[in-house]
C-alpha cells in the first residue's frame, strides 16, 4: 500500500512537471508572438456595397510590393505611424488606422473616399476619361480597376484651374453634387454636369433630350423645387421630348423652349 502511494505521488510529480513544461513553452510562444508580427488583418469599408481596393492592394502598399515584408518582423522595428503615412499617400485611401492585438496580429482598418461625380477632360476636341472621382470632401482621387461607381459625369472648363473642390470658393458646387448624390430621384435622373469657366452649371438628364440650365450653384432649394415641378407636372403633360432647353436659374421663373 505504501509502495502504491509512492508510485502515485511520483506520477503526480511527473504529470505536474510535464504540465509546467508545456505551460512554459506556450507562454514563451505567446510572448514571442506578441513581439513579432503574426497575421496582417485588413478591414476595408464599402462604397455602395463595393470596394475600390482589395486586401492584396493594401498589402502591396504596406510592404512596398513585397520589398519590405511585415509578417514575422520584430514589433520593435515596426513604425505604425510610418505605415499609416505610407497608406495615406494613396488616393484610394481616405483614412486608416493601424494597431496590433494581444496575439501579435497587425490590424489595418481602411476608410475609402466616397465619390460624388466622375471627372472627364477634353483633349484635341475629344472627351477622354481623366481617371478621377470627386470625393464627398471635395478632393479628386483616381479610378479603380476593381469597381466603377455609378455617379454623374463632371465636365467643363471650370476644372482646368480647379483641381479640387476643397476651397471655400468651391463649396457651393460641392454642395450641389452632394444634393444630387443624397436624393434618390436626382441621383437617378442627372447624368452629367458641365461647369463653364465662370462656374455656370448645365445638366444633362438620363431621360429626355433637353438640357437643364441651372446657372450658378446657388439657391439650391428654390431651383430644385422648380425643376421637380418640371418633371412631375410639365413634362408628363407635354411629353418628355417636347423641349430642348429648361432654364431654372432665374428667380420665380421656369423657361421651357
Amino acid at each position: 500500500m505504501f509502495s502504491t502511494f509512492k508510485s502515485s505521488k511520483k506520477w503526480l510529480f511527473t504529470l505536474g512537471g510535464l504540465l509546467g513544461l508545456f505551460g512554459l513553452i506556450a507562454f514563451t510562444e505567446i510572448r514571442y508572438g506578441q513581439k513579432h508580427v503574426g497575421k496582417v488583418v485588413i478591414q476595408i469599408d464599402q462604397v455602395d456595397g463595393n470596394r475600390f481596393l482589395t486586401r492584396r492592394d493594401v498589402m502591396g502598399y504596406l510592404t512596398n510590393e513585397g520589398a519590405d515584408p511585415l509578417v514575422g518582423k520584430d514589433y520593435a522595428s515596426v513604425d505604425l505611424k510610418r505605415l499609416e503615412k505610407r497608406l495615406k499617400q494613396h488616393g484610394l485611401i481616405r483614412n486608416c488606422q493601424i494597431s496590433r492585438d494581444l496575439p501579435g496580429d497587425l490590424l489595418v482598418v481602411i476608410e475609402q473616399p466616397h465619390p460624388l461625380a466622375r471627372l472627364l477632360v477634353s483633349g484635341d476636341g475629344v472627351r477622354m476619361m481623366s481617371g478621377q472621382y470627386v470625393s464627398e470632401d471635395g478632393r479628386f482621387f483616381p479610378i479603380s480597376m476593381n469597381y466603377s461607381a455609378r455617379v454623374p459625369i463632371l465636365t467643363g472648363g471650370y476644372f482646368e484651374q480647379n483641381r479640387s473642390l476643397v476651397s471655400e470658393r468651391n463649396q457651393s458646387l460641392l454642395e450641389l453634387l452632394k444634393r444630387i448624390h443624397d436624393d434618390p430621384f436626382w441621383r437617378a435622373q442627372i447624368a452629367e454636369l458641365s461647369v463653364d469657366k465662370e462656374g455656370m452649371v448645365t445638366m444633362q438628364p438620363q431621360l429626355g433630350n433637353h438640357q437643364i440650365e441651372f446657372g450658378l450653384p446657388t439657391e439650391l432649394d428654390a431651383k430644385f423645387r422648380k425643376l421637380k415641378l418640371v418633371y412631375t407636372d410639365i413634362l408628363p403633360a407635354k411629353t418628355w421630348d417636347r423641349y430642348s432647353r429648361i432654364n431654372v436659374q432665374y428667380r420665380n421663373q421656369i423657361i421651357c423652349e
